[in-house]
């Protein structure tokens, strides 16, 4: 088309809103050349190529290596087209995966963080809590030597062997049960959990009394002591499970000495004794 515009590597590049760098670097490996050059060696394009470049820009926004979009410009059919952008968007719907996995996790450690800041060392409370999903684990074997981090490491691969894209980056707390409480053994926990909201399993609607102590890991005895005393001169009883956690730990606490403790025992008002 001898009497087709053209227009300098300058003008086509705001055109097709890229760089001049970028022209240059698809004309250095044969994705996209300019239909002539100057005695000056100066670049022109047409307009009839901006729909490539567009095209190019297109599928390189959305991740497609520049060596596939040659394979489809260079041997370019509606079959190969469409298989290239299937493998393509199968890549996306992976990436888009594992950044909702990690949305997830992000929410699930700032509400950790929120909730702790909020919290009243001081006093207990009792409070009614929703359901919250958790994922959860079988009871904890300690026979023999085995001890919480042998249990803690089963936990973890379980999970795995559970659901092998299981995301396992969650923090994991401790769940015990009403009759070690009451025998004030409170060391290593029956079970351990974390909170997913895709989790199988449920931390049940309940009363919980709820109370915060700074410590380290399985510090928490004189909480555990308080918190039983509270609930009897309360007029409740225990009647569940208790889940401890701990919500400011190694995060975003440098002392691991002045991590936050949670405890919420399960709890029910006492039944009249005739």
């Amino acid at each position: 088309m001898p009497n087709e515009k053209l227009f300098s590597v300058g003008d086509f590049a705001s055109m097709s809103r890229t760089t001049v760098a970028t022209l240059h670097h698809y004309d250095k490996i044969g994705l996209l050349s300019p239909v002539a050059r100057g005695i000056n060696k100066y670049r022109y394009y047409s307009a009839r190529q901006l729909a490539m470049i567009n095209a190019i820009s297109t599928l390189h926004g959305l991740g497609v290596p520049l060596a596939e979009i040659k394979v489809i410009k260079d041997q370019r059919t509606p079959e190969l087209a469409k298989e290239l952008l299937m493998m393509q968007l199968d890549r996306i719907n992976t990436k888009i995966n594992a950044w909702l996995h990690s949305k997830k996790l992000l929410f699930n450690l700032l509400r950790a963080i929120e909730t702790g800041l909020e919290a009243d060392t001081e006093n207990i409370k009792i409070q009614f809590c929703p359901a919250e999903q958790i994922m959860l684990g079988t009871m904890n074997d300690y026979s023999g030597k085995r001890h919480d981090y042998d249990a803690l490491y089963s936990f973890y691969h379980d999970m795995h062997e559970q659901d092998p894209e299981l995301d396992l980056n969650y923090a994991v707390w401790g769940i015990f049960s009403k009759e070690r409480i009451l025998r004030g053994d409170w060391t290593w926990p029956d079970r351990y959990y974390f909170y997913n909201p895709d989790g199988q399993d449920q931390r049940p609607a309940a009363l919980y009394a709820i109370g915060h102590m700074r410590t380290g890991y399985g510090g928490g005895c004189e909480l555990y002591e308080r918190m039983i005393a509270y609930i009897d001169q309360n007029g409740f009883e225990i009647c569940g499970d208790t889940y401890e956690e701990y919500p400011l730990n190694e995060i975003c606490i440098t002392n691991d000495q002045n991590y936050l403790m949670r405890v919420m025992i399960t709890v029910c008002e006492k039944t009249q004794k005739t």
